[in-house]
């Protein structure tokens, strides 16, 4: 196979670290679901590793985008960044909106991220709402880190190589996409219930 098919040992470590914090997730996200229906743990599973990903991952990319930079940083974080940054430089070298993102993705979407498993597990009333408004924010992040890259012909992007198009850029920042979208369906359903449950009760009292 050609040098494009190469999985590095840069890339290699920046995978297992992923795939631990999903390790983790899974882990904690069961843990907290015991009894509940598959929606509901696949959602806590989700969260958590939400929550994982934006504190352990994001959260020290802000750190050192503030304090320099990833290119001139050292470390296992930097390391990782630095290996995503071959897909996107613009997560090397400080960029403005990408930061202004990640500090709001860090300390909003984090935070909300244990708000709602809390929320979930207690079975609390704002559960849907903290849910709608967190599945919007990680949809408004990804349409900000995107949108204006792509009105500028993507300089920063390398699609030539399949682990950095595919792996990298889509399917990493496409899952975002997808389970967000799904929370929102999930919370519609939800709400569509209660407010025909509501209505057929009303009803009976007429």
């Amino acid at each position: 196979m050609g040098a494009e098919w190469e999985l590095g040992a840069e890339a290699g470590g920046s995978l297992l670290l992923c795939a631990a914090l999903l390790a983790a997730g899974c882990a904690l996200g069961l843990r907290l679901g015991r009894g509940r229906g598959a929606a509901d743990r696949g959602a806590l599973i989700w969260l958590c590793y939400d929550a994982l990903v934006h504190f352990a991952l994001e959260g020290p990319f802000v750190y050192l985008s503030l304090v320099g930079n990833v290119a001139n940083s050292d470390g296992l974080i930097a390391s990782l960044w630095k290996e995503y940054g071959k897909a996107d430089a613009r997560w090397v070298y400080f960029d403005p909106t990408i930061v202004s993102v990640e500090i709001l993705t860090v300390a909003l979407d984090g935070s909300l991220a244990l708000f709602l498993i809390y929320a979930i597990v207690k079975e609390k009333y704002y559960r849907h709402f903290l849910q709608i408004t967190l599945c919007v924010c990680e949809l408004y992040g990804c349409w900000m880190t995107f949108l204006p890259e792509w009105l500028t012909r993507s300089p920063n992007l390398n699609t030539s190589n399949w682990l950095y198009c595919w792996l990298y850029l889509f399917f990493f920042n496409g899952v975002w996409v997808l389970i967000p979208g799904l929370l929102l369906w999930q919370s519609w359903v939800e709400l569509k219930k209660m407010h025909q449950k509501e209505t057929s009760s009303v009803k009976k009292f007429q």
